[in-house]
């Protein structure tokens, strides 16, 4: 029998044993767009309202970022329409979020190099989008030079119908915190940041309920430093640094990647995979709504592919049984750079055989998204990748 705290993460631990069979048969790739350097993630939203998912991804090297209109399923494997939404020196990050709530989405891009600063791109109306011209930039000014800054997300922290912006960096002086946005978005002298905890080297951030209890909580991942792994902020009275209680999921002391909420086997609680390097996807499964309670599980991706990046998990078969996707960095000397994991039993255990899916076209693969681009009934593989200038591209599921 199993016992848990309620008020301490409990965790029960598997190893899995995969497989060596490895099926070098790449998907074929479509390029979204390769016109820049360094493309540098994938965030998605229909910014459109065409109902489609479209793209907006910074690239670092090129020194912009750059949305994606989805063009639809008979258009998808040819460039897709694009806008440079402003420049954005060593951007690693951009998200989508209607800022200023006139129903068109604006970009945030998070830098964090020689220029360490947090940029809003201010969009114009939708029937514009398209137009460079009609983009303007602004620079968050408490931003400058506070941080490396690494990644962020939209979240109303205080419940005032204003959406904030939740962010962090890595290095030194680095901090998960959030920008109080003001009732006029676009005054940015007045948003404040508030810092809720140190950061070694945030490498996702998300809001969501983690604890059932109707307000969102804050779960991140820490790369580096003093207290890395998968941990969770919970929101309990409001808003201030002393009321958020910490929770960790998993993986302390250990270099935690991207993470990604799936509930993989069908229990209406959403599961947790995060990629740890070297070669490690962690699978937390979730046992109740607490929050505090996972079962963990790892496997090991072999060394046939680069170390270990971001997860993802769908159905790409078409078998009913969800299967993990991952894409990797340093894939270098003939190492596969993304990949998926097919078991032959449920996710949490049984047999499993790791497959390419990219084959050795890149290097530094980042962000996995999985969709159906060319309406053809199964799912595809949307990435960028940064080191060979791929770009940002999608792999064709061969199953239709």
């Amino acid at each position: 029998m199993i016992r848990h705290s309620a008020t301490a993460m409990s965790c029960v631990f598997f190893v899995v044993t995969c497989g060596a069979g490895e099926i070098d048969r790449p998907w074929k790739r479509h390029t979204i767009d390769n016109s820049s350097r360094g493309a540098d993630g994938t965030r998605l939203a229909d910014a459109n309202g065409d109902g489609l998912m479209d793209i907006v991804t910074p690239w670092e090297q090129g020194g912009i970022t750059r949305v994606y209109l989805n063009p639809g399923p008979e258009l998808v494997a040819k460039p897709w329409p694009a806008v440079t939404v402003g420049d954005a020196a060593s951007a690693e990050d951009a998200v989508f979020v209607d800022l200023d709530g006139d129903g068109s989405l604006d970009v945030v891009s998070c830098c964090e190099g020689k220029r360490q600063v947090m940029l809003v791109h201010w969009a114009p109306d939708v029937d514009e989008y398209l137009d460079p011209e009609k983009w303007h930039t602004t620079e968050i000014p408490g931003s400058e030079n506070r941080m490396r800054w690494m990644y962020a997300t939209p979240m109303d922290v205080d419940d005032d119908g204003q959406v904030d912006i939740v962010a962090g960096g890595k290095g030194e002086n680095s901090e998960l915190g959030w920008w109080k946005v003001p009732s006029n978005p676009r005054d940015v002298e007045a948003w404040r940041w508030n810092p809720l905890r140190p950061m070694g080297w945030l490498m996702s951030v998300e809001s969501v309920d983690m604890d059932d209890d109707g307000d969102l909580d804050i779960l991140f991942t820490d790369r580096k430093g003093d207290k890395t792994g998968c941990y969770w902020l919970e929101r309990t009275v409001g808003v201030d640094r002393k009321e958020w209680r910490e929770h960790s999921v998993g993986l302390r002391g250990r270099e935690a990647m991207f993470l990604r909420r799936v509930d993989l086997d069908g229990d209406s609680l959403e599961d947790i995979l995060v990629t740890t390097r070297p070669l490690v996807i962690a699978i937390f499964r979730r046992l109740d709504f607490s929050g505090t309670k996972w079962e963990q599980h790892e496997i090991a991706i072999p060394q046939t592919y680069g170390g270990a990046k971001a997860p993802n998990a769908a159905d790409l078969d078409g078998d009913g049984r969800n299967e993990i996707v991952f894409s990797t960095e340093r894939a270098e000397q003939g190492r596969f750079g993304v990949g998926r994991v097919v078991t032959d039993g449920d996710i949490f255990s049984g047999t499993r055989q790791f497959t390419s899916i990219s084959g050795v076209d890149g290097i530094k693969h980042d962000l996995v998204e999985l969709m159906d681009l060319d309406a053809d009934g199964d799912l595809d593989v949307v990435t960028c990748e940064e080191r060979r200038n791929l770009g940002v591209i999608w792999y064709e599921n061969p199953r239709n």
